[in-house]
C-alpha cells in the first residue's frame, strides 16, 4: 500500500513552468505515454462503498524504454489541503485477462483514457505535466507529489504558481464539472 499526498494544477502555462523547474534543478526521470482503463460495477459500484476507483494503467516510458501494466484500487482519504490517497496496486502481465477476470466478477463498466505525461524529480517531489486525449480531459495540468504539505507550498512559491490554481479534484470529478 503506497500513500501520495498530491494536488493538481489547472489553469497554467504548462511549458512555462516545466522551464522553471528545469532551470531551477528539476530532473527528468520520465516520459510517458499511458493508456488508463478505469474499471466499475453497474450493480455495486465501487464508490458506493468507498471513495476511490479501480484502473489499469499500461505505462511506456520512452526516456527509459520500458513498459509495465499495474492494476491499482486508489482510495481517497478525506484532507482539506492535499489530495491524499491510498493506493493499493499490483503488476500485471497481461491487460486483456485482467479485463477478462474483471468482467467475470461483474466490472461491466469500462473507460478508456490516453495521457502523455512528463515526470520530473524536483526538490523531493515529483511534479506530473499530463496532457490527456481532446475526448477524456482537453485541458492540461500538472499534478504535485509531495511527502507533506509544507513541501507542497515551498514549490509553489519556486515556481510563482498561484494557490488559487490548486485542485484537489480526480480526473474523474473535472471530467463530471465538464458534463454539466
Amino acid at each position: 500500500m503506497q500513500k501520495e499526498l498530491e494536488v493538481k494544477i489547472l489553469n497554467v502555462d504548462l511549458n512555462e513552468v516545466e522551464r522553471k523547474v528545469i532551470d531551477q534543478g528539476g530532473t527528468l526521470i520520465s516520459d510517458e505515454e499511458q493508456e488508463n482503463i478505469l474499471i466499475d460495477s453497474t450493480k455495486n459500484p465501487i464508490k458506493s462503498y468507498t471513495d476511490a476507483y479501480l484502473r489499469i494503467r499500461e505505462t511506456k516510458d520512452r526516456l527509459n524504454s520500458k513498459t509495465d501494466l499495474t492494476l491499482t484500487l486508489k482510495k481517497n482519504i478525506k484532507n482539506d489541503d492535499l489530495r491524499e490517497n491510498l493506493e493499493l496496486n499490483v503488476k500485471i502481465d497481461s491487460k486483456e485477462t485482467m479485463l477478462t477476470l474483471l468482467r467475470e466478477l461483474g466490472f461491466d463498466k469500462i473507460n478508456i483514457g490516453y495521457k502523455k505525461r512528463k515526470v520530473y524529480e524536483f526538490r523531493d517531489a515529483q511534479i506530473f505535466f499530463d496532457i490527456w486525449d481532446e475526448a477524456t480531459y482537453p485541458y492540461p495540468y500538472i499534478e504535485i507529489e509531495v511527502g507533506d504539505e509544507s513541501k507542497l507550498y515551498e514549490i509553489l512559491d519556486l515556481l510563482d504558481i498561484d494557490r488559487s490554481k490548486i485542485s484537489l479534484k480526480s480526473i474523474v470529478e473535472l471530467q463530471n464539472e465538464l458534463k454539466k
